[in-house]
């Protein structure tokens, strides 16, 4: 089993590498965005890093204390997409020997989500004042739920991807984003380029809802098919970083036009922490700072 530092490691890590990745749209090596800094990221990953390794943490208090420490040190939203999908998996791989065993333990956790839980991530998002959520008909995040976390996740998740994956037990994390991200690695490609792969991989298969609900769907559709353009264009390669005046080009062009594939980065920082944990089980080390 990972230890309460090994998982903060991993934490850590992905959140740094998730920034540091060429994905069109956020903040990234190339450029900010949406008046955010690559040090905002960095000050955020740090911060959240010891809290959600805490054993001893309900996945709620997980994430209502990850995004208080978040803003003790930026005052934007950097990570309540990150914090929201990394909660449930940091919960769970306390209790797993190996990664294989890592879904199973993800499905134990999601059943048991509780009110309480809901209670506590409902005023992280608050705290978090993250744009873009519109309203919903029932258990809007202004109230107080009356449901369990899991299912205000199932009543969000038609318009959320993140809130789908507490219902699909993270499948677009596991099934498209990590082994995209390792089958590039095994290319040797650099973990950045690997990562912007996965990003890629995942927007094309999966419309990015925050620009569905900032923009529109036929936004959120065209963006998916430029990534999907890139993706033919590599010719069934995993080498992204042979386009990359490709991908420059399209993240200025989306930053140009204040279209952020916010959900789609959440998705990915989670792909790299899946990968973390794998590495770290199989005590294959990665490089932290």
């Amino acid at each position: 089993m990972l230890s309460s530092q090994e998982i903060a490691e991993c934490v850590q890590w992905a959140c740094e590498q998730e920034v540091a990745a060429p994905k069109p749209g956020n903040v990234n090596c190339f450029s900010g965005g949406h008046n955010m800094q690559v040090e905002d990221f960095l000050l955020s990953a740090k911060a959240i890093a010891p809290v959600l390794a805490n054993p001893n943490l309900t996945v709620g208090e997980l994430i209502l204390q990850a995004i208080q420490a978040t803003r003790t040190v930026v005052n934007c939203n950097t990570n309540l997409g990150i914090v929201l999908l990394f909660a449930p998996l940091c919960r769970a791989i306390h209790n797993c020997r190996t990664f294989e065993q890592l879904p199973e333990a993800l499905t134990r956790v999601l059943n048991t989500l509780t009110i309480d839980d809901a209670k506590a991530c409902y005023k992280a998002i608050r705290l978090a004042d993250a744009g873009g959520l519109g309203k919903a008909e029932k258990q809007d995040i202004k109230t107080t739920p009356i449901i369990s976390l899991k299912q205000a996740m199932a009543l969000a998740q038609e318009h959320d991807t993140i809130a789908k994956q507490y219902l699909n037990n993270y499948h677009e994390i596991f099934y498209i984003g990590l082994p995209n991200l390792t089958s590039a690695i095994n290319c040797e490609e650099s973990i950045e380029w690997a990562t912007g792969l996965a990003y890629l991989k995942i927007i094309s298969s999966v419309p990015d809802t925050l620009i569905c609900r900032k923009q529109s769907r036929e936004h959120a559709n065209a963006v998916s098919k430029k990534a999907k353009d890139l993706v033919k264009k590599m010719n069934n390669s995993y080498r992204l970083s042979h386009l990359k005046n490709d991908i420059i080009a399209w993240d200025n062009e989306l930053k140009k036009e204040a279209i952020n594939p916010g959900t789609t980065a959440d998705l990915t920082a989670a792909t790299l922490l899946l990968y973390a944990f794998q590495s770290k089980l199989s005590s294959h080390r990665i490089s932290v700072s």
